[in-house]
């Protein structure tokens, strides 16, 4: 991925800190893989996911109140699925080990609330609403000890669904109309909400939109 301000820098992993390299980030171009990008250092505030293409203004099609501050690779995962939903924060309360989706968590598992989970498989999605809909949390491996402290004080999740990667049905579903093509931004597991962008056939976005589907690499 390379990062461009008035001066430019290519990089292949994660960086905490962009201002070691260049004192201002507005724009990038994704050659291959998928990148989580922040408008905070340490990977936390608002939150992109961005594959191949190009993103000329995060301002304009993201609604970044400033430049890109950090950002990292997304893996893709294509072994198991698998993960501990605890009622309560510090893994209290009822606990649900689940496997596959879940559109209402508080229906299927009559739990009052979601506050900690242990990701121990997969990468997986988090919804503030039955269904797949509203704000969304991504998930990699590991503990999330309390949502609260996370950042996501006041919000109650509702479903979950596997972030896994799209064959070519999927694909095309992602579509937009004419030359256009969906890019799908998600969420990393610390902070943020969650956008998406679409992007013109000369890789140039054009508006910003939401989706709850994400995408791995570009076709």
């Amino acid at each position: 991925m390379g990062m461009s301000s008035n001066r430019f820098m290519s990089m292949s992993s994660d960086c905490a800190d962009m201002s070691s390299h260049l004192s201002r980030c507005h724009s990038c171009k994704v050659e291959s893989g998928c990148f989580m990008v922040y408008d905070r250092p340490n990977y936390m505030g608002q939150q992109y996911f961005l594959r191949r293409g190009e993103y000329s203004d995060y301002q304009r099609m993201m609604g970044f109140g400033d430049c890109i501050r950090s950002c990292r690779m997304i893996p893709m995962h294509k072994g198991s699925y698998r993960i501990r939903l605890y009622e309560m924060e510090n893994f209290g309360g009822q606990m649900h080990e689940l496997n596959e989706d879940c559109d209402n968590i508080q229906d299927r598992y009559r739990m009052s609330d979601c506050q900690s989970c242990n990701v121990m498989d997969g990468h997986w999605l988090m919804y503030e609403q039955p269904h797949y809909r509203g704000k969304m949390m991504y998930l990699r491996p590991g503990e999330y000890r309390n949502f609260r402290e996370m950042g996501y004080d006041g919000m109650r999740f509702s479903s979950i669904r596997q972030d896994d990667v799209p064959e070519a049905r999927r694909v095309q579903e992602l579509q937009g109309d004419g030359n256009e093509q969906q890019q799908v931004h998600e969420h990393e597991a610390h902070h943020g909400f969650l956008g998406a962008a679409r992007t013109s056939a000369s890789g140039r976005p054009s508006r910003c939109r939401t989706c709850s589907r994400t995408c791995g690499s570009a076709p």
